[in-house]
């Protein structure tokens, strides 16, 4: 399903749209885990598509408290707009036709020329990219999974350290067209507990870049029991889960490099892609 993305002027900002707008439901993504509806928002004379994720329809986990997912989506959106890095599309919280749920704006996938994934024959990746690991390929046979050295995968894999991200696939990367790159699903973050899988392992165990280590140090200040982060993150995860966000970006900045897999649980998520 797929809709023009249609944003709203500068004197209605997209969050306000979101948040105050008028939702309508237009369909439903059957590929989500969770209840995903495809809806439009409209307010003040503007429209735009977008996701709306209600919490009834969230499925029970294990290992996070139940009717928390769409919380912790709006939680992920505010840590990527502290970093300047605009990763995540604008997400709010708000009522809806199913009651309280995660609203955001509608990315429309624009396919780009270079891939951000690939299967290649041999051990070692080419130029231009970085191993994840091997894939079954059918027939007995194994290809090489690679993402692209690409400096906005980069900065993704650094919010997904701070923000625990349990869960980023291949197809949570939403290029949309002049150089912009967005992640998507956000749901299963922010755990306490390091649970950290992700595709993004082509800089484990590289120095951060410079520009990398000046957003952690802005993401410290905001982190701090009375910095502005914290404040807007209160309503949405746990003080035990805000604790632990801000001891993942003291450890990044003390380590000064990009994790590797602990070795403790798979790395990976399944399916990647």
């Amino acid at each position: 399903m797929s809709a023009p993305e249609r944003i709203p002027p500068r004197s209605v900002t997209a969050a306000d749209l979101l948040a105050h707008g008028e939702l309508t439901v237009r369909g439903r993504i059957r590929e989500a885990s969770n209840a995903a509806l495809y809806c439009t928002v409209t307010y003040d004379g503007q429209e735009a598509a977008c996701i709306y994720k209600p919490v009834a329809g969230e499925r029970p986990l294990w290992d996070f408290p139940d009717g928390t997912l769409a919380q912790r989506e709006v939680a992920a959106y505010e840590v990527s707009e502290a970093t300047g890095w605009g990763l995540v599309p604008p997400t709010v919280l708000r009522d809806g036709p199913y009651g309280e749920g995660m609203c955001q704006l509608w990315i429309e996938l624009v396919p780009e020329e270079a891939e951000l994934l690939a299967l290649v024959e041999g051990e070692e990746p080419g130029p231009g990219w970085k191993a994840i690991g091997f894939a079954e390929v059918g027939e007995g046979r194994t290809a090489l999974l690679v993402h692209a050295d690409d400096e906005r995968l980069r900065r993704l894999a650094v919010l997904d350290v701070v923000i625990n991200n349990a869960d980023r696939k291949g197809g949570h990367l939403l290029p949309a067209g002049a150089g912009r790159l967005y992640g998507i699903d956000h749901g299963v973050t922010f755990n306490a507990e390091n649970k950290l899988r992700t595709l993004l392992w082509g800089w484990a165990g590289e120095p951060l870049t410079g520009e990398a280590v000046e957003v952690l140090k802005t993401l410290k200040a905001a982190l701090e029991e009375t910095g502005t982060l914290t404040a807007r993150l209160t309503d949405l995860i746990t003080v035990t889960e805000i604790q632990a966000t801000r001891a993942r970006v003291e450890t990044l900045l003390t380590s000064g490099r990009h994790p590797e897999p602990s070795g403790e649980w798979p790395a990976i998520p399944w399916p990647p892609v």
